[in-house]
């Protein structure tokens, strides 16, 4: 059947230029506007990093996660960095988000819509402009797509050619991703082979057992005569917070099948904590595209705003499409989260609810490394499934900041890491990060709530 090609609405295109003229946080000072234009006339004819068919998918998924249908698991850095997208880096997230995903479909018998904060997460909101260090002053780090770490004046100007390697960087991610994932290395008859390479501790032993029974089954139904080719690939999307406007303005896409635009840049895109103002750019540029979005919910939000957003968002109350993020710490989760969910259980319009652990319980250890404490980010998760199961809603996934690697960023866990081990493997840039084992925890513990909840 021939396709037939939509042209694009001139009043859909004005509109998503709206943003240009609305208070826009967090946004870097570029040194130069004519480098900025001429890399954004260069991005606005690159090939999509994503396509509309697969976000529309995703979409379908999320909507099911809000029925209770499906769990969300949405994982990868804080901050992906331009020298750490290697193949070995990539493919340890992926098999740690892997592993979590057997854990919690096995545990809790339901499917998981696997996501990761990875092929654009490279820009980074941060609470101050500048930087003090020893009586000089510069620019804050933004992310590689802004600037670059190093603390000299020159690294750190924001430099728009930056967001050409961010989306070359993307782009090769992206079809790493779907190597491994289409390629066999997601293969459900490998769950012992993802396991390879890691030292004995309880984490790993109890995914070895979970593994042999899942090695169990399939055997058996191998003699059964079943067709594994589902078992084969999985579906993989990716996110990252939509903070750089003009990056995510010349990544959008008028549809051909439908006149619609999507954000080309990922599957996924979310407006942050400190973005979601109701009439800023963020919230007007994401409000015109057509992928699932979501909203970071800090312990600040009230009702009347999360109805607000939901307005603003998602006013045709298409399922799927908002997502919820709450990020409230674990000391203010029971006390703020149920009357959200009250006041947007009560409006009708559809939001999958996801928890982020992670950005509400930080702090800085005595030797002065940026931390958070495991059992602390477990009790938040707690919390959220707690609040969902008084108020009769559904809890509908989990958003963490990981590694693939045994990292020594978060502090307690099955290896009881303590502040004299931080400084042994402590490479994040930005935020702390739960490391592999952790995250196998993490993942034996939400199966345990979504069988109760």
């Amino acid at each position: 059947m021939e396709r037939v090609s939509i042209e694009a609405d001139p009043a859909v295109l004005r509109g998503l230029d709206n943003w240009r003229d609305l208070p826009a946080s967090q946004q870097p000072e570029w040194r130069s506007a004519e480098e900025l234009r001429a890399v954004t006339d260069e991005l606005a004819v690159s090939p999509p990093l994503v396509f509309a068919g697969e976000a529309d998918q995703l979409r379908e998924h999320l909507a099911k996660a809000s029925r209770g249908e499906a769990f969300l698991l949405q994982g990868g850095d804080c901050a992906e960095t331009f020298a750490e997208s290697t193949a070995d880096n990539i493919r340890n997230k992926i098999r740690t988000i892997l592993q979590m995903a057997v854990v919690l479909t096995y545990g809790a018998s339901l499917p998981i819509i696997k996501m990761g904060r990875m092929a654009g997460q490279y820009a980074k909101p941060r609470s101050n402009t500048m930087e003090l260090r020893d009586g000089v002053e510069l620019p804050a780090y933004r992310g590689d797509a802004v600037n670059g770490h190093a603390f000299t004046p020159e690294s750190r100007v924001p430099d728009p050619n930056r967001l050409l390697s961010a989306y070359h960087r993307s782009a090769t991610t992206l079809n790493l991703i779907r190597a491994f994932t289409g390629g066999g290395f997601a293969d459900l008859r490998r769950v012992h082979e993802w396991n390879r390479g890691f030292t004995s501790n309880p984490a790993y032993k109890r995914y070895e057992q979970l593994a042999a029974e899942i090695d169990r089954a399939v055997r058996f139904m191998a003699a059964a005569g079943a067709d594994f080719d589902a078992l084969r690939t999985v579906d993989f999307y990716s996110s990252h917070e939509a903070l750089l406007l003009d990056y995510e303005r010349a990544m959008t896409r008028i549809d051909s099948r439908t006149g619609h635009p999507y954000n080309t840049s990922a599957h996924f895109l979310w407006i942050g904590e400190r973005t979601r103002e109701l009439e800023g750019a963020h919230v007007d540029l994401l409000s015109r595209v057509h992928n699932p979005i979501g909203v970071k919910l800090g312990p600040a939000t009230t009702p009347e705003t999360a109805l607000a957003l939901q307005e603003r968002l998602n006013p045709e109350g298409t399922p799927g499409r908002l997502t919820f993020i709450t990020r409230m710490g674990a000391e203010r989760i029971r006390d703020v989260l149920p009357s959200l969910l009250s006041a947007v259980a009560a409006e009708g319009s559809p939001v999958t609810w996801v928890c982020d652990p992670m950005h509400g319980n930080t702090f800085s250890s005595p030797s002065g490394y940026k931390t958070r404490r495991f059992d602390t980010v477990l009790d938040e998760v707690r919390g959220f499934f707690e609040a969902h199961q008084a108020a009769g809603t559904v809890p509908g996934g989990l958003h963490v900041e990981l590694t693939g690697d045994d990292v020594t960023e978060v502090l307690g866990g099955g290896e009881e890491i303590d502040e004299g081990a931080l400084s042994r493997r402590y490479e994040t840039l930005v935020d702390p990060r739960l490391n592999h084992q952790q995250s196998l925890e993490m993942a034996f513990a939400v199966s345990e709530m979504l069988r109760g909840s």
